[in-house]
């Protein structure tokens, strides 16, 4: 108590404090519930940006990672870009091919982009060897540091594919490049030696820029080394923004949502404690004006009110920030950074800067009306506080009256005018509440969008693959793209889709049915209304290093399309529709061609159209199965006609298929991801906690009413008002501050929404198609708007059942 004096001011505060155990534990609660969220905001924030642009500060990244054909632009004209004005820097030619590697136990590596150079410096991409050395001569490899584990380690056998004619490397180093400008690395002449024509060599070149800040600084770099060379010439480009979004987005996404509940929060306590210092304030101005009788000085008072908003807010920052820290471990164990990783732990100054400035802020909010108790004349406090202003609200009363209901409902509707500062603090508490329901319900019902649309293969009700589904097949390596084949070191959590087992690489591979009898099989049924084939594999993208996953389809894939934010589904040959995130860090756009390469197959495709995809980082491409002779589909998607079981159905499909090693299941649940899951937990538990806070911010405001009214209700009491008749006064008094928030609440949380949601997308590199957007109905808007008087009826609760229970006699004594 040293802080805000002792002895008598001491005194004074533990007085407070103990008279008003409501407010204070509402004080405490509203502060802790907005520390925590902008505890897990800061944490979020800080994960999602250091690690990233420190490494490639210092490994003075690419800003552009360009591939150009060989054929088309000598290393002399590369050469000449370097010197193009705006850049900085330049690095190359280097020798790039892709190649898909086998370990020593026969496991498939993903498709790796190989890249040939001498050392890892140079004047851009500095690449940081991690362990071993740099490739020195034909035969030796540099891989990624994210592949070193206890199958593929220093001196590591390594072919290069899995024909038994296959040179094999060996592992002498691993390396990381934070601009990821490839997967592996080895001598030049290495490089050359390993091309093929389904993987032809071509020309890498790394460029940083003087302005490389902003997309359009990047597509205007792109068009400029575009210019400087041949016609088709320029293969493809890769930003460094995008890199640095796939390295963020682990938490980026998390960030736009969590803020916008530690600003309700933040401003949700401001609304409570200034209210319930008001309220103290008001309701004790007999006792402020005998303070400064017996001595007190203004100062003395002001501290003394002021101490007893911050001594309860201390308490709820301190758990405010233990739950913060608790609740962002889930959210950056989902984050990783290009090298390595980021601290799961909380960054220290976010725990020293969220509570000063909590403090500061709850300061504030309690000095302003702590001012209006220091500046009162102490004959003025004495006499105001001895009785109550007489006229105030008697209007509401006369207006009230006249309305066709009992006359306590009317007396409760009128009350809230006798006090409008506390009302209004009420009030904004329950639209706060309001706000924070009407968003959640918005946010995890456009997470649910997204996982839905993010699954097309659960519309179908039933997939029939060509290959037993394989258990506990291990997940993709954590490099720049996804494999299908299990990693040299990994373990498993869980296996994947029946579509990703067809296609997935394992030491003992299942006895496949050749897909035409599978699609026999299909097409003879008589219940059979529509199909498609699918197959999931990994295609090399002309411009993009390391492995591009690629859904090619058989037929008419329309019913398992993705959400389109532009343009339309692939409807033939020669057509390719890729992600926001595809077009960004390749520089293209709708109409443009890339060259995309499938084993021994290329196919130059037109995109023609833009899916909403958010699988992280990795890129994924949908495409037609007609533009590569040797894709064959690995399931089959059908949907059943009218009345037709799809039970029966797969059971009759699954006796043909079966023995040909085929697989049928009817229907596919569709599992939710990972961060989904969290989000959406996330956004319930902080929204059931601003709740409670607004539920308690009433409860304070009545309980301070309820008493200072205690005289009042027991004349009514005296002159034959019931308990129940008590009860709906006190409910009445809040039921209008219930409707005007809900009122007030749901439009406000209505357009957080809107505003929160496409700043999610555009973290994760995507636009949100309207499904994802628009998710609120005329009936949940209504239910939502009821909820603000179910938020003002539950506070008031407790006191209307004090108030109820008081005893005549007690109340009439009670001054």
């Amino acid at each position: 108590m040293s802080l805000f004096g002792t002895g008598a001011p001491g005194r004074v505060v533990r007085s407070g404090i103990g008279r008003r155990r409501v407010q204070t534990v509402v004080i405490a609660v509203a502060t802790m519930t907005a520390v925590a969220s902008a505890v897990v905001a800061g944490s979020l924030m800080a994960a999602a940006a250091a690690p990233f642009d420190n490494a490639f500060k210092q490994q003075r990244g690419a800003h552009i990672t360009a591939q150009f054909d060989p054929a088309r632009a000598s290393a002399a004209e590369l050469a000449k870009t370097g010197k193009l004005p705006g850049v900085a820097a330049s690095a190359g030619p280097y020798p790039s091919t892709s190649v898909r590697p086998v370990d020593r136990a026969g496991f498939r590596l993903p498709t790796l982009a190989l890249v040939g150079r001498s050392g890892p410096d140079g004047a851009v991409d500095r690449v940081d060897l991690k362990s071993g050395r740099w490739a020195r001569k034909p035969g030796e490899i540099v891989l990624d540091a994210s592949f070193e584990g206890p199958a593929l380690g220093i001196g590591a056998p390594l072919k290069t594919s899995d024909a038994k004619d296959a040179p094999t490397l060996s592992i002498v180093g691993f390396a990381v490049s934070a601009g990821k400008t490839a997967d592996a690395w080895a001598a030049p002449a290495q490089v050359d030696a390993l091309a093929s024509e389904g993987h032809p060599v071509t020309s890498q070149m790394l460029y940083r820029f003087d302005s490389a800040s902003t997309k359009q600084q990047i597509l205007a770099g792109r068009k400029k080394l575009a210019a400087s060379v041949g016609s088709g010439a320029l293969l493809g480009t890769q930003s460094w923004l995008d890199t640095k979004r796939a390295a963020d987005q682990g938490a980026a996404a998390t960030v736009p949502f969590v803020m916008a509940f530690g600003v309700l929060g933040i401003v949700m306590s401001v609304i409570i404690v200034g209210g319930v210092v008001s309220g103290a304030v008001g309701t004790d101005l007999r006792g402020i004006g005998i303070l400064k009788a017996i001595g007190f000085t203004p100062r003395q008072v002001v501290r003394a009110y002021v101490a007893q908003a911050l001594i309860p807010a201390v308490v709820g920052i301190t758990l405010g920030v233990v739950l913060g820290n608790l609740l962002a471990v889930p959210l950056l164990s989902d984050t990783e950074s290009v090298h390595g990783g980021v601290s799961l732990s909380v960054a220290w100054w976010v725990d020293v800067a969220v509570p000063a400035a909590a403090l500061v802020v709850v300061g504030l909010a309690a000095l302003i009306p702590a001012l209006r108790a220091g500046r009162l004349r102490t004959v003025e406090a004495i006499a105001v506080g001895r009785s109550p202003r007489a006229g105030r609200g008697r209007w509401a009363h006369r207006a009230m009256g006249t309305l066709p209901l009992p006359r306590q409902v009317t007396y409760g509707l009128a009350t809230p005018f006798t006090h409008p500062v506390r009302t209004l603090a009420m009030l904004l508490a329950v639209a706060s509440g309001t706000v924070a329901a009407t968003f959640a319900v918005g946010l995890t019902s456009s997470l649910n969008a997204i996982g839905t649309s993010q699954d097309p293969e659960s519309r179908a009700a039933v997939t029939v693959t060509t290959t037993k589904a394989i258990e506990a097949a291990p997940p993709p390596p954590p490099t720049g793209g996804d494999a299908e084949d299990p990693p040299p070191s990994g373990g498993s959590e869980s296996g994947p889709s029946p579509v990703e087992n067809s296609a997935a690489g394992t030491s003992e591979k299942p006895k496949a049915a050749d897909p035409a009898e599978v699609r026999s099989a299909v097409t003879s049924q008589p219940g059979t209304e529509s199909y498609y084939g699918k197959a999931r594999t990994e295609v090399a993208v002309a411009g993009v290093s390391g492995p591009v996953q690629a859904s090619l389809y058989e037929g008419d894939s329309g019913s398992g399309s993705y959400e389109m934010l532009s343009g339309h589904w692939i409807t033939g040959k020669g057509q390719v529709v890729v992600p926001t995130r595809f077009l960004e860090r390749t520089g293209t756009e709708i109409g443009d061609v890339v060259r995309v390469t499938y084993e021994e197959d290329t196919a130059n495709l037109r995109i023609v159209g833009e899916s909403f995809d958010t699988s992280g980082s990795r890129l994924e491409i949908h495409a037609d199965m007609a533009d590569f002779e040797s894709a064959e589909p690995s399931a089959f998607l059908v949907e059943t006609k009218s009345g037709v079981s799809a039970d029966e159905y797969a059971q009759k499909v699954a006796a043909v298929v079966r023995p040909l090693g085929g697989e049928v299941t009817a229907g596919s649940e569709s599992g939710q991801d990972g961060v989904i899951l969290v989000m959406a937990a996330m956004a319930v538990l902080l929204t059931l906690m601003l709740i409670t806070v607004a539920g308690l911010g009433v409860l304070g405001s009545v309980v301070l009413d309820t008493r200072e009214r205690v005289h009042d209700l027991g004349v009514c009491k005296a002159i034959g008002m019931t308990p129940r008749q008590t009860v709906s006064l006190v409910l009445a008094s809040v039921t209008a501050v219930g409707v005007t928030g809900g009122l007030i609440g749901v439009p406000a949380g209505y357009a957080l929404h809107g505003l929160v949601m496409p700043v999610m997308g555009r973290a994760v590199g995507t636009g949100l198609p309207s499904p994802v957007l628009n998710v609120y109905g005329p009936v949940q808007l209504l239910l939502l708007g009821l909820g603000g008087v179910v938020i003002a009826l539950l506070g008031a609760l407790l006191p209307a059942g004090w108030a109820a229970r008081t005893r005549t006699a007690t109340a009439l004594r009670t001054e």
